[in-house]
């Protein structure tokens, strides 16, 4: 790379600057995720280069055009991303995009070093976050409204004429243009002049509403049609006042042709516009076509499966309730929705689930009625449909367990033992537990870790089998326990993992006499089941779905008692 003889680049570029050889030019619609540039900044939220390097194959396959893998030059970890990717990386649809910002007042744009690690990134796109809010011009940035526009200008010229796309996200631009919209105006004006591919107006402190980004949107292509009718306009909102996805959404209505957001959401604070949703709702509401086709290998068919994959990689647990891709978003509990989708699913659904790679789930709780457990029922693998006395039956039995303290909404695994029992005529009998007991134990003096341990005696596989186990508290010793009598029967259960534990006292007035319910979740590495337990204690509970689950999970692999 050999320095301009001009101070910087020549502003002799075609409309929308030099496009890299290896990546073409604009689509007609872009979709650009910053999950692992913005989503990163979330709270609790550390991605290695190893995690970005395997979410970034993920963003390609849900088909995104852009992905923005970091700041390399600011952040080390960034820097070593990109000089990954171009080696590791062989992403089929998307293109990388570095993030930056313009040049520093008072220097030149060849010679600042955070531009020169931009240019050095060899990211066919480039993302300039720009001052265009007159207030940070001259209160953080600490210079005049006429350098600012110097330095957004002079930043594009130069990654421009080295060849690269650019990308100005206008940083506070709602809120600058409803302060000062002539200034705000400017700044476009000026990244749009140098060559700027895009110009995304930036809702950064995420106080916008939807009726204010479409009556910006609007004013502003109104004053930049006549003067440049080439100009493409996008938007990154964040969503502090709750409407970052509605926001994203007037922007397009409005005539935006580029929208950012991150998976599932993620981002500081409240974080960006989940671009899963967007997406979506462009695709299915409005009928645009902005991912790639399913035929290519990306679609609107892998999203669910995609955002779960994420999570697992981010280690932030996914919300249930996130439209279209949580696990609830296609649940349905009331009785008088179940008889419903009995007769037409789309009554109670505004999309086939299936179009977003998720599922209906029928959730069983005192509100279930006949129609409710039938569906469930189905869902479960068992024809109840004619069976009315086991209808009626298992209904009965689920609001009475209900009113004791139980929920099968949220286990699942233990409705399929109580609807088994009740179809079969017995419970899967794998083993017969003789007794069990707990102690807890510490000795020495305050501050000395007390100790757990648990003795089970049960009956399997035609013997008598006796086992004790150690934990760091009673119910992992009884975990503990439970697992070393019935792996001698049974060794498949060395491969099942309790994940999660949670425990719900109940009537809680009556304090330590309260009733205890207890749900966990286990996992044999491939599926994941939950079961619940209710007792007068802790323990009690605990045993009650630690058996559950053990249970199931032998039925779920298909094995026989032994």
């Amino acid at each position: 790379m050999t320095e301009p003889t001009a101070p910087d680049a020549p502003a002799t570029l075609p409309r929308g600057g030099a496009a890299h050889p290896a990546a073409g030019g604009p689509a007609a619609f872009d979709v650009y995720d910053t999950t692992l540039r913005d989503g990163a900044q979330q709270e609790g939220m550390n991605l290695s280069v190893a995690d970005k390097l395997a979410i970034a194959p993920l963003l390609d396959e849900l088909g995104v055009g852009y992905i923005e893998g970091g700041w390399p030059g600011a952040i080390p970890k960034d820097t070593e991303f990109f000089a990954r990717a171009a080696k590791e990386l062989d992403l089929r649809h998307a293109v990388l995009a570095a993030f930056g910002a313009t040049r520093k007042p008072g220097v030149r744009a060849w010679d600042d070093p955070q531009l020169r690690a931009l240019l050095d990134s060899e990211a066919p796109v480039v993302t300039l976050v720009a001052k265009s809010d007159s207030r940070h011009v001259e209160r953080a940035l600490r210079t005049t409204r006429e350098e600012n526009l110097a330095m957004v200008a002079d930043s594009v010229r130069l990654l421009a004429g080295e060849g690269r796309r650019v990308v100005v996200d206008a940083e506070h631009f709602f809120d600058g243009f409803r302060f000062d919209p002539a200034y705000a105006r400017d700044v476009v004006l000026a990244a749009v002049e140098a060559g700027a591919e895009t110009v995304v107006l930036c809702d950064t402190n995420g106080g916008m509403l939807p009726s204010h980004v479409t009556e910006v949107v609007r004013d502003l292509r109104a004053a930049l049609g006549t003067a440049d009718p080439l100009t493409r306009l996008g938007v990154h909102a964040h969503n502090d006042s709750g409407c970052a996805v509605a926001n994203s959404l007037a922007a397009v209505e409005a005539g935006a042709v580029h929208v950012q957001g991150t998976v599932n959401g993620y981002g500081e604070r409240t974080g960006n516009a989940e671009l899963l949703s967007v997406v979506a709702n462009l695709e299915l509401k409005t009928g645009r076509s902005v991912l790639v086709p399913p035929a290519d290998g990306g679609g609107l068919a892998e999203m669910s499966r995609i955002a779960h994959q994420i999570s697992e990689i981010t280690n932030i647990a996914p919300f249930a309730r996130q439209p279209y891709v949580g696990v609830s978003a296609f649940a349905h509990k009331a009785g008088l929705h179940a008889s419903a989708i009995r007769v037409d699913p789309d009554l109670y659904q505004h999309i086939d689930p299936q179009q977003v790679g998720n599922d209906m789930r029928m959730l069983v709780s005192e509100m279930a009625g006949r129609a409710s457990i039938e569906l469930k029922g189905r869902e479960l693998g068992f024809d109840l449909a004619g069976q009315d006395e086991v209808l009626t039956r298992v209904t009965n039995r689920v609001k009475d367990a209900e009113a004791q303290g139980y929920t099968y909404d949220a286990a699942d695994a233990s409705f399929e033992l109580l609807l088994a029992e009740e179809v079969d005529g017995a419970r899967p009998a794998y083993f017969r537990v003789e007794s069990w007991r707990t102690i807890v134990e510490r000795a020495g003096s305050r501050g000395t870790p007390a100790t757990a341990e648990a003795t089970v005696k049960l009956h399997a596989g035609g013997e008598r089998i006796v086992a004790t186990g150690e934990g760091n508290g009673p119910v992992n010793a009884l975990d503990h326990a439970l697992r070393l009598a019935l792996q001698r029967v049974y060794p498949e259960l060395a491969a099942f993992e309790l994940i999660d534990f949670k425990v719900r006292i109940l009537d809680a007035m009556h304090g330590t006499d309260a009733v205890t319910r207890v749900l966990i979740e286990t996992s044999d590495g491939q599926t994941a089941w939950s079961t619940v337990g209710v007792g007068p204690n802790l323990i009690e509970a605990s045993w009650e779905a630690l058996t559950d689950s053990a249970i199931w999970g032998l039925r779920n692999r298909g094995i026989a008692p032994r």
